[in-house]
């Protein structure tokens, strides 16, 4: 029997059969090309379909030309979109998935424009948008209109590409939201009042859309259970919401938060540090009161948490988008009873929505074959079979070992510790990054399945490789901390975050931590260092903390450091220290800056690469740098550089 008998059960939705409970989410990707499907969004949900995925929906359509949130939105406002849309719709029907599109209009959250000006933005009221600092323009009767005419051609167009239906976007307070919410809607016309006036736009949206297309396309309904902001819709408005439209949907699918606050917009994409599956409650409220299909996205990373839920009767499908991202064959996988063998999602955040947030098309930092599927879609096996050593079992050299063995090629990986992982052993130590581990243990399962030959506690110098005679080193030998050159004066205890983490030394209770890198190593120490009792002030060469992090994480992180009262000095330069005084230097002023009365320095100031063998080798083989060791970056660059150098052999 199964161990997934909820997960891989059917359900049907009007005349569609999802072959399983497992959903790719409505999330953008930054490919299309002209607001259009390109070849690229093609092969990125093809490759989802072909891994046994039941169900997809595909990332919003705008439906009016006001709905240009960001400038690489799909929009659906013209007939020239159907024959992209038709190419997803039969790859991905060819491997039996069913197929919606999110139609969308933000209202007031609107991102970027395509040139670099401020948008004018459009909402039910004049009501300020915190995070992107918008101010928009009253919707007028003849725009709400054009609006809702524009969802209904949308959905005509997708209807005619052979796409099976639509999803509203009533979630993270965009358009539908900011009707239903009455501390955002101030109209004084039929628009607002009461729960039906508020829910007037959305009605007539589903109408539009339904008498536009025909009575087996599917009309679902994505909202937010709770918007997790003082001026957001609460559970019970949400819930209130869709109470009044089940009778007019066929599904309603719910998640958290809203695009309009900083703390808000975490739960666009929650990051490791949000407990897993942790919308599960809310899904089973809303599922006991409605009489319609229930959908919940949040977290849910693993077949095992998806199970649960619907084995407990909380939802009847799980959006399992970021997992989906992380293991395209996730579900065959688990279905085929190889749980042991799918690559679980640590919810770093770094490529999927960092990617998104900076303009470039998402991928997974353990899984860089996403988004380049037309480069590594398929593994190809080597025209020549080679002898390849890997020098390093961190995550740039498992991955590179990994993929040359699936390639045909003879590979041996020599670590010279006991443990393989690198910087990874160190990430999971910090405060609520535990998951990060995850990143080595998946990468190490890769291997095995590969066959690589894993020689622990191994130190690789030329006589080994003369001995080995390998075609091809490569090498991924990491890096150490940077040590900065400052003025050093007295007897002030200094130590890196690696000796911290690896509780080599006894700390003074007054600690200072200088971050250069501006990412999580720092705060993750200060909180770490905190919540071990001693007073911290946390020390920024950047604008603020986490400047270099992806925002969801970034924003969490601040909220925590904030509640742990920890002091944060921006704009700071290591300059020099004393007995018990640290000199700092306003990166912006050139003025000094002192921090006094400090027992410890801790540094956090970036990595130096350790890359002595492959000179010492050059002249006997091919040798190929990766990682940290060719220059000190993050687990992303190292994993990818791994994938590149084991296709290129």
């Amino acid at each position: 029997m199964s161990q997934f008998p909820h997960l891989f059960s059917p359900l049907r939705i009007r005349g569609k059969e999802l072959k399983n409970r497992i959903m790719s989410t409505g999330h953008d990707t930054s490919m299309p090309t002209d607001n259009l499907v390109n070849d690229q969004l093609v092969a990125y949900h093809t490759a989802r379909a072909k891994g046994g995925v039941g169900l997809i929906v595909l990332q919003v359509a705008g439906v009016h030309d006001s709905a240009r949130y960001t400038s690489h939105v799909l929009m659906a406002t013209d007939d020239e979109c159907i024959p992209g849309y038709r190419r997803i719709a039969e790859a991905c029907h060819a491997e039996g998935t069913v197929v919606l599109s999110q139609v969308f209009h933000p209202g007031r959250e609107i991102m970027e424009s395509s040139d670099g000006l401020l948008a004018v933005a459009y909402a039910p009221s004049a009501s300020p948008n915190e995070r992107f600092r918008v101010m928009p323009r009253e919707l007028s009767q003849a725009m709400i209109d054009e609006i809702v005419q524009g969802y209904a051609d949308a959905a005509r167009r997708l209807h005619a590409a052979g796409i099976d239906g639509v999803e509203v976007v009533a979630s993270h307070g965009y358009l539908p939201a900011q009707f239903l919410n009455p501390r955002v809607n101030r109209r004084t016309d039929g628009y607002n009042g009461d729960l039906d006036a508020r829910l007037r736009f959305t009605r007539e949206v589903i109408a539009a859309v339904r008498a536009a297309t025909d009575p087996e396309f599917i009309i679902g309904l994505r909202i937010s259970a709770d918007e997790r902001d003082p001026e957001g819709l609460t559970e019970d408005e949400s819930l209130q919401g869709v109470k009044g439209l089940q009778d007019s949907l066929d599904y309603v699918h719910i998640v958290a938060g809203t695009s309009a606050s900083l703390g808000g917009a975490i739960h666009i994409v929650p990051p490791m540090a949000v407990e897993a599956a942790y919308l599960a409650n809310e899904a089973g409220t809303f599922k006991r009161n409605l009489e319609i299909p229930l959908f919940v996205t949040g977290r849910i990373n693993q077949p095992q948490e998806a199970e649960l839920i619907l084995a407990r009767g909380q939802a009847d499908v799980c959006g399992m988008t970021r997992a989906l991202i992380c293991d395209p064959q996730m579900p065959g996988k688990t279905e085929s009873g190889r749980v042991e063998d799918v690559r679980a999602c640590i919810a770093c955040n770094q490529a999927c929505i960092g990617h998104f947030h900076r303009g470039y098309p998402i991928s997974c930092i353990q899984h860089p074959e996403t988004g380049r599927e037309l480069i590594y879609a398929e593994r190809k096996m080597a025209a020549q079979r080679k002898r390849v050593l890997v020098v390093g079992g961190g995550p740039a050299g498992m991955k590179a070992a990994a993929v040359a063995a699936q390639r045909g090629h003879q590979v041996t990986l020599c670590e010279a510790t006991g443990q393989l992982g690198g910087q990874v052993n160190l990430a999971q130590l910090l405060p609520r990054r535990a998951e990060f581990g995850g990143a080595s243990t998946n990468l190490q399962r890769e291997m095995q399945l590969a066959g690589v030959e894993v020689r622990r506690n191994t130190r690789v110098d030329r006589a080994l490789v003369e001995q080995e005679r390998p075609d091809v080193v490569i090498v991924a030998t990491g890096a150490t901390p940077y040590r900065p050159p400052y003025e050093e004066a007295g007897e002030l205890q200094v130590v890196d975050a690696w000796q911290v983490l690896r509780g080599e030394v006894k700390l003074g209770r007054s600690v200072l931590v200088t971050d250069w890198r501006a990412d999580w190593i720092a705060p993750g120490i200060a909180e770490r260092l905190v919540r071990d009792g001693h007073q911290v002030h946390l020390a920024v060469n950047g604008t603020h903390a986490g400047e270099s992090l992806p925002l969801y994480v970034r924003d969490h992180m601040a909220g925590e450091l904030h509640r742990l009262g920890i002091t944060i000095t921006p704009y700071a330069r290591l300059y020099g220290v004393d007995d018990s005084t640290v000199y700092l230097q306003h990166t912006a002023s050139g003025e000094p800056m002192l921090v006094e009365n400090i027992d410890t320095l801790v540094l956090c100031q970036g990595h130096q690469p350790v890359d002595e063998l492959a000179d010492a080798i050059a002249d006997l083989t091919e040798v190929r740098r990766i990682g940290d060791c060719l220059a000190p970056r993050t687990a992303e660059e190292a994993i990818y550089e791994g994938l590149k150098a084991g296709w290129a052999i």
